[in-house]
């Protein structure tokens, strides 16, 4: 679900700024998925669905971006009828809670 390597590289690397990039991430991401409207037609669900795909495989969140991706593709084919906004919504806040709780796991 979270690729935990990656995790820990973008840890090092960004040092006392991981923190804030988790906070910038985590709202950047809910705004961007109370957007994901199947009403609004494949070119905005294609361009939501890109942008959440970059922030997931950004901050280690492998199956989120995956179905991302998988919802990228459909919209970009025209097969937006086809993404399960639910499952994208699930996956995410399932993501987002072993996350949260395997970072202050760390942290203690």
């Amino acid at each position: 679900m979270i690729d935990w390597s990656h995790v820990d590289e973008l840890k090092e690397d960004m040092a006392e700024g991981f923190d804030e990039i988790v906070e910038v991430f985590l709202e950047e991401v809910e705004e961007s998925l109370a957007k994901l409207d199947p009403s609004a037609g494949a070119n905005s669900l294609a361009a939501n669905l890109h942008f959440l795909k970059g922030a997931a495989l950004n901050l280690g969140f492998a199956d989120f971006a995956a179905l991302c991706g998988d919802g990228e593709d459909r919209a970009n084919a025209k097969q937006d009828a086809f993404i399960d906004i639910a499952a994208v919504h699930s996956c995410y806040i399932a993501s987002r809670d072993a996350f949260l709780t395997e970072l202050q796991r760390r942290a203690a």
